[in-house]
């Protein structure tokens, strides 16, 4: 990953090729394409691991929390998983992906995929359809918001991510109050 967010950097992701990227990295273009079907999905790995923590943050939180309380404890789990890996490529991956039209669309898939999880487990809690897909979709907003400021601090720690994500989610819970 390093060695794509680099080269990407260096010399913008379109001319960036796989030879190039598995090069970098010390590894054959076969290895890299049993990981990854292409150089897109480089920028959105860990989706999958990402919605699991979601999830388990979701339903794991306590029988009486409301949904976006639920959403929080997913929010804190998800966190977890963000390293000093992530906290030093984290604001050159953002730029990376803002400088292209192709990245900012599969990360908008991404975001889907992530909402999708969280609704899911709202939903096996029992929450309706709608509310569940409203928190779920604040959820994302919260993460996302708290993404692009942590990136944007470059001495905040990797653990600040979830304190920032629960900040975003209660400022998105009273902007939304503020709408009736």
């Amino acid at each position: 990953m390093l060695a794509a967010v680099d080269l990407f950097q260096e010399q913008g992701y379109d001319e960036t090729t796989v030879a190039q990227i598995a090069e970098r990295a010390g590894l054959t273009r076969s290895t890299f394409f049993r990981h990854f079907p292409d150089k897109r999905e480089l920028l959105v790995a860990g989706q999958a691991a990402m919605s699991a923590l979601l999830a388990e943050g979701i339903r794991q939180a306590p029988a009486d929390a409301t949904p976006l309380d639920a959403v929080a404890e997913g929010l804190r789990r998800a966190a977890k998983a963000y390293g000093p890996v992530s906290r030093e490529i984290a604001p050159r991956l953002e730029a990376v992906i803002a400088a292209n039209d192709e990245l900012r669309q599969r990360n908008a898939q991404k975001v889907v995929g992530l909402a999708a999880a969280m609704e899911e487990a709202l939903v096996a809690r029992g929450v309706p359809t709608v509310p569940a897909r409203l928190a779920a979709e604040l959820g994302v907003l919260a993460h996302h918001t708290a993404f692009t400021r942590w990136a944007a601090e470059p001495t905040a720690p990797p653990e600040a991510l979830g304190d920032y994500s629960v900040d975003a989610l209660d400022e998105l819970r009273k902007a939304a109050a503020s709408l009736a």
